[in-house]
């Protein structure tokens, strides 16, 4: 698989990452099973058969357990920890903790940071990140706080390279003012289904469409060197699923992607993705499928390069409208 160099840092990654949130679906208390350590296993093996190198976890995945599956993976293949990237991510607290009347939220303070990943390292089986994400924004982080946190963290060895994930320009400068560390990485919600941080530039001048949040994002992540990293990039199996009804422009463009893979004898899955790699922005999609198949199926990608025409035409299609 191709590579690319994470910007401000030594890191060479695969163009294509593994998301690591479905290694366990059980969302409970409960202690993990030998048939997910054997799933993960599988699935983890055949990500790196295929020459995906960066791994992405976050401490609340299944409450856990996903990142304990993969350090019993770690701790069961010796020399594996060396040849890949560890990525975790943290921020977001259940409802119910500490106390029982205690709600969801975000929890962006140097304690919450520092207690978090040193509960990702345990489950991990590792002794530090190769990169740390703050997960969704804490509109009450106090963004010396996170300095102090990144400093401590950095200094101690515990983690090597910090970014942030779902933040928009402006809260990544602001942040930066206050760090000394570069933010690296913004993992953001992107997809053919979910475009908006692409086509807001093709929808310059129309209201409709536009998200808020995603305005001028990408291109602040491309202006200052941060590697865009796309979540849910194959929109949960959304453009695989028979045509019979979906509502337009959905099917006209599921139709369109499921015309392109046969015709480039490929997976709509690997379409989707390699819609995202053509993109000059060097977009690393995260894909999280634990069959070892659909995984193989969306590697694809890597050797698939969608013309100018046809990266437009599933655009146009998705969008239900041509671009001004």
């Amino acid at each position: 698989m191709q590579t690319c160099r994470i910007p401000h840092s030594d890191l060479e990654v695969s163009r294509i990452a593994y998301g690591c949130m479905h290694l366990s679906r059980a969302w409970d208390d409960e202690d993990i099973t030998t048939a997910e350590i054997s799933a993960a296993t599988g699935a983890i093996n055949t990500a790196v058969e295929l020459g995906i190198t960066l791994f992405d976890h976050a401490d609340i995945y299944a409450r856990g357990k996903s990142e304990r599956l993969f350090g019993e993976v770690l701790q069961r293949t010796p020399g594996l920890r060396d040849r890949i990237v560890l990525q975790s991510k943290c921020g977001i607290r259940f409802a119910g903790n500490p106390s029982a009347n205690s709600p969801g939220r975000y929890d962006f303070s140097r304690e919450h940071l520092l207690r978090s990943v040193e509960g990702s390292l345990r489950r991990l089986n590792t002794g530090h990140l190769d990169l740390l994400l703050l997960h969704r924004p804490d509109p009450l982080a106090e963004p010396a706080e996170v300095a102090a946190a990144f400093d401590e963290l950095q200094r101690s060895g515990k983690v090597r390279h910090f970014g942030i994930s779902n933040h928009s320009a402006s809260q990544i400068s602001l942040l930066r003012k206050y760090v000394d560390q570069p933010l690296v990485a913004n993992q953001i919600e992107l997809s053919l289904l979910h475009h908006y941080p692409i086509s807001e530039g093709v929808l310059f001048n129309r209201l409709d469409g536009i998200h808020a949040d995603t305005a001028g994002t990408l291109d602040y992540c491309r202006e200052h060197g941060i590697l865009v990293q796309a979540w849910a990039p194959l929109a949960s199996g959304k453009f695989s699923a028979p045509l019979a009804g979906m509502d337009e422009p959905m099917r006209s463009a599921a139709a369109l992607v499921q015309e392109m893979a046969r015709e480039n004898n490929v997976s709509a899955e690997a379409v989707l993705t390699a819609w995202l790699l053509r993109h000059p922005a060097d977009i690393q999609p995260i894909v999280g499928t634990t069959d070892p198949a659909r995984l193989t199926a969306v590697c694809a990608a890597d050797e698939l390069r969608l013309t100018r025409e046809e990266w437009y035409a599933l655009l146009t299609a998705m969008r239900g409208q041509s671009v001004p």
